[in-house]
């Protein structure tokens, strides 16, 4: 692509190059997703082959990703995210923030959505979907995002809590306390099914902590700052407070970490709760004892 001397020093340019088309976008989601094989990224896509080993090639040699070696014969390499790819998954979720809202939607703000419209059919075919084997967040405590000893794990993302959301003030963004109040008063109930909860937003871990102390938060909460589990699993996001933001969903996950349940939107938080206990306990009442 011939390039104007001036795009020498723009770093929109300059990006603009790396990505490419939007062939190399959607190679990016999909290793964001978890699906860092050939094979893997070749059916999720579509693409030829030709076209699939070119576009990778393009990216490793950009320092977007890098191939690591997984079996010798045949020879065998997943491609996973350096540093510098890593640093595009917020720019990725961004750009389904867009186009959820100014393409898909009506361009209105809000941290619900329509029983019909694109987000709620994404959130809800995340039914059967595994969660990345490495994907971990950090969090006020040092436990993993699904713990393997559990019978099943809940994860209730929200939009953050102690945030002056402004005038007028968001649809559906209101409620995070009343959200985490309302699962800390039912985690002995959790407990007793062998269900863990795991409380996640975009807020930092420091910020977390001290909501967590003030309210006596009992589970970890989860700090998804860096926008991976969003891009993993395409959750919808938007943008509040200067922060791209959680919409408010809760996803019920199995020990090896695939998703079975989903609610979405939440509205009613109480119920939305007691919905969540009963199906996360049925479920771990259907699993068996984890040894």
């Amino acid at each position: 692509m011939r390039m104007h001397n001036a795009d020498e020093t723009c770093g929109i340019a300059q990006a603009a190059v790396v990505l490419g088309d939007w062939w190399n976008v959607l190679v990016l989601r999909e290793i964001a997703r978890g699906h860092v094989r050939f094979d893997a990224l070749a059916a999720e896509i579509g693409l030829s082959r030709n076209v699939l080993t070119e576009r990778l090639g393009r990216l490793v040699q950009r320092g977007v990703l890098r191939r690591s070696l997984y079996q010798r014969r045949p020879v065998r390499y997943e491609y996973l995210l350096t540093d510098a790819g890593i640093a595009l998954v917020p720019v990725l979720v961004a750009m389904q923030d867009w186009g959820d809202r100014w393409v898909l939607g009506d361009g209105s703000l809000t941290a619900t959505a329509e029983a019909d419209g694109a987000e709620h059919a994404r959130v809800h075919a995340l039914a059967g979907t595994r969660l990345p084997d490495d994907l971990e967040l950090p969090g006020t405590r040092q436990e993993p995002l699904v713990p393997p000893d559990s019978r099943a794990t809940v994860l209730f993302t929200y939009p953050g809590t102690g945030v002056d959301w402004g005038e007028p003030p968001i649809p559906g963004a209101s409620g995070c306390t009343l959200e985490n109040r309302h699962f800390r008063d039912a985690w002995p109930d959790f407990r007793r099914a062998d269900v863990a909860v795991r409380g996640i937003s975009t807020q930092l871990t420091y910020e977390q902590e001290q909501f967590a102390k003030a309210e006596d938060v009992p589970f970890p909460l989860l700090s998804d700052a860096a926008h991976q589990l969003a891009a993993a699993l395409r959750l919808p996001v938007f943008r509040g407070a200067g922060r791209l933001r959680h919409k408010r969903l809760i996803l019920i996950a199995d020990a090896e970490r695939t998703v079975r349940h989903t609610l979405f939107p939440v509205v009613d938080i109480p119920q939305a709760v007691a919905e969540t206990l009963r199906l996360a306990a049925d479920f771990a009442r259907t699993r068996p004892s984890i040894p």
